[in-house]
């Protein structure tokens, strides 16, 4: 075979080769693309159910530790209510105030309720179970879409699932703690005397935290309104006994507390 065409032949073998390597490069990169679209594509629910089940799995993990540790369980209860509140902006230590709080409004209602450890540790991972919303809804700046509210009222259901295997009667706290005394809360949408103790205390406290902390949508309001506001809703929102012993704790006190979380 002349020369010319043994080099002809080889440039077109050589075309080939080039053009089967950019053939394969193309279907790497259309597999990839499939995949990640395959993986945005999971149901939200899917995701829940996964974010749960690995919570809950290293929960189980620091109950073992912390039994060995006796006085080190505190700790990793607040460093898993810490990790949780990492994902939020703006709630920054709202698990450490807002637990400090209740432990002070409970003290006046029910003295065994406040020296059982599994209030003080409800009321720390009472939003454990927001691991299982996506950053989507749990970080949006824009109201929520009725469907993303729903995901969002999902959350005390995903925590109760995640504790109720190490937390003993904290475990109602984290399932209840957006009950409402007029029966308007979730997920449940149990009323009055229905819904635990502490839960009713602790929406108490979460309302106080929240509105004397600053959002995006509005600056803190003083102690002394926030109370006003709260105690407003005795017998609607709160319950009246809870409120009753809100009343008698002083605007200092809760103002020390606050100081000491932020």
């Amino acid at each position: 075979m002349p020369v010319r065409g043994v080099t002809d032949q080889l440039s077109g073998v050589a075309n080939q080769a080039s053009e089967m390597e950019r053939l394969r490069d193309e279907v790497r990169r259309l597999q990839a693309e499939l995949s990640r679209r395959e993986r945005e594509a999971i149901d939200t629910e899917r995701q829940l159910e996964i974010y749960a089940l690995d919570m809950r799995e290293i929960c189980r993990q620091q109950r073992s530790r912390a039994q060995m540790m006796g006085n080190g369980y505190r700790a990793t209860v607040t460093a898993l209510a810490n990790a949780v509140e990492a994902r939020d902006r703006y709630t920054g230590k709202h698990a450490e105030r807002v637990a400090a709080y209740g432990m002070e409004i409970v003290s006046k209602v029910d003295t065994h309720l406040a020296d059982d450890p599994s209030t003080e540790f409800g009321f720390l991972l009472h939003d454990v179970g927001k691991v299982g919303i996506a950053d989507a809804i749990l970080l949006k700046d824009g109201p929520l879409s009725r469907r993303e509210r729903a995901l969002m009222q999902q959350h005390p259901i995903i925590g109760e699932t995640i504790v109720h295997d190490f937390l003993g009667d904290g475990t109602v706290l984290v399932r209840s703690h957006h009950e409402r005394w007029d029966g308007k809360g979730y997920p449940d949408k149990m009323g009055g005397d229905e819904i635990p103790l502490a839960a009713r205390v602790f929406a108490v406290a979460d309302v106080l935290d929240a509105l004397t902390s600053d959002r995006p949508y509005r600056p803190a309001s003083p102690v002394w309104e926030a109370r006003a506001m709260i105690i407003a809703q005795s017998g609607r929102h709160f319950d009246p006994v809870a409120i009753e012993a809100f009343e008698s704790i002083t605007d200092e006190r809760f103002l020390a507390i606050g100081a000491a979380f932020r």
